[in-house]
């Protein structure tokens, strides 16, 4: 089982969602990666990694997993976001690790 952390930018993320269902698709990912189960997903480098979320307008959340224990949400986009999302991310991610 693994630990969830959330970045500031990720929690800001989740909570502008007003559309129920998109909330509990991503909660429900969520709940599935403390269980250990990645499902769709896909590593970049860099420690980061993209969970997929398969609803409105293709979700993404990024993050990187520490020690084989903890999961840290860093952000989320969409597809349309994609790129720039990524380097969202590792900005965070390295942010946190020099901390």
């Amino acid at each position: 089982m693994f630990e969830i952390q959330e970045a500031g930018q990720f929690s800001k993320w989740i909570k502008k969602f007003r559309d129920k269902k998109v909330k509990v698709a991503i909660t429900n990912r969520i709940n599935m990666l403390m269980l250990g189960r990645f499902g769709d997903h896909k590593y970049f480098g860099e420690k980061i990694s993209e969970l997929r979320v398969h609803i409105g307008f293709g979700y993404r959340i990024y993050f990187s997993v520490q020690e084989k224990k903890v999961i840290i949400l860093l952000c989320g986009g969409d597809k349309s976001s994609q790129k720039n999302d990524i380097k969202r991310a590792v900005k965070i991610f390295k942010g946190i690790v020099s901390k």
